[in-house]
C-alpha cells in the first residue's frame, strides 16, 4: 500500500512540475524572443526541472560523473546510448547546452513534448527520407553557431548493456563539421521507469558518465565508421566497468 501512495506522489508531483516547466518555458519564449534566439535561457529551465523530478523520486539514485570533460565554450556531437524515456530527465544532469534530435511523436506529449518545440529541438520523422535529409541539415546549422547536439545513434531504446547497432549519420556529420564527439554512457536507467505498471517497486542506481570527448580533427569522410566503432566501444567499455 505504502508503494501506491509513493507512486502517486512521485507520478502527481513530475506531472505537476511538468505542467511548471511547460508555463515557465511559453512565457520566457515570449518575453525573451527578441534576446533568446537560440533558446539558451529557456533550456536551463530543464536543469531545475531534472533536479526536482529526480529528487522527488526516493527509488531513483542517479550518480553523475565526467562533467569536467565538458568545455561549455565548445560544440560537441554528444553522443548516448538509450534505455529509457528516464534518459530525458537524466541526460539534463549534464548541465550544458544542446538540441536534441528526438523522434516527432515525442513533441506530441503534452507540456514536455510542447516544451521541446518552443526550444528549438530537432525533430525526426522516422522512415521518411526527407525529414532524416533536414535534421542533418538543422543539426549541421547549431553546430555551425556553436550549440551542441545530442543523438541516439541506436534509433530505438536499448535493454541493459544490449546495446543496439548505431547508426552512420550522427558521425559523418562530426567529421564533416570537425566537431568533437562528447560520448555519454548511460546506465540503468532502463530499470527507472516501471515496465507494465505505474508502481515503483525497487530502488534504481543509474549513472550519467561522460566520457573524455573524441576529436575528429583530421578525419575524412570515410573515416566515419572507425569514429563511430570508436564511440561505441567507449561507451558499451563504461558500462561494464562498476
Amino acid at each position: 500500500m505504502m508503494r501506491i501512495i509513493i507512486s502517486i506522489f512521485i507520478w502527481l508531483g513530475s506531472g505537476i512540475l511538468t505542467i511548471l516547466l511547460f508555463l515557465v518555458v511559453a512565457v520566457l519564449n515570449i518575453l525573451l524572443l527578441a534576446f533568446d534566439r537560440d533558446k539558451k535561457i529557456t533550456h536551463r529551465q530543464c536543469f531545475w526541472w531534472s533536479d526536482m523530478v529526480i529528487g522527488l523520486n526516493p527509488y531513483w539514485n542517479l550518480k553523475v560523473s565526467g562533467l569536467e570533460h565538458i568545455d561549455h565554450h565548445k560544440a560537441y556531437v554528444i553522443i548516448s546510448n538509450h534505455q529509457s524515456m528516464a534518459d530525458i530527465v537524466v541526460l539534463y544532469q549534464i548541465k550544458t547546452q544542446f538540441k536534441w534530435v528526438a523522434k516527432a511523436s515525442l513533441f506530441k506529449v503534452p507540456f514536455i513534448g510542447w516544451c521541446l518545440g518552443l526550444i528549438k529541438h530537432i525533430r525526426l520523422t522516422r522512415g521518411d527520407f526527407s525529414s532524416i535529409k533536414e535534421i542533418y541539415h538543422q543539426a549541421s546549422r547549431w553546430l555551425q553557431r556553436g550549440m551542441s547536439v545530442l543523438f541516439f545513434p541506436e534509433g530505438t531504446r536499448s535493454s541493459g548493456i544490449q546495446m543496439g547497432g548505431f547508426q552512420n549519420g550522427a558521425f559523418k556529420l562530426a567529421i564533416k563539421e570537425q566537431k568533437p564527439v562528447l560520448p555519454i554512457c548511460l546506465k540503468g536507467t532502463h530499470a527507472a521507469i516501471p515496465k507494465g505498471s505505474w508502481v515503483f517497486k525497487a530502488r534504481v542506481d543509474a549513472e550519467v558518465r561522460v566520457l573524455e570527448p573524441i576529436d575528429t580533427a583530421g578525419l575524412k569522410p570515410g573515416d566515419f565508421a572507425l569514429l563511430r566503432d570508436k564511440v561505441c566501444s567507449r561507451i558499451l567499455q563504461a558500462q561494464l566497468e562498476k
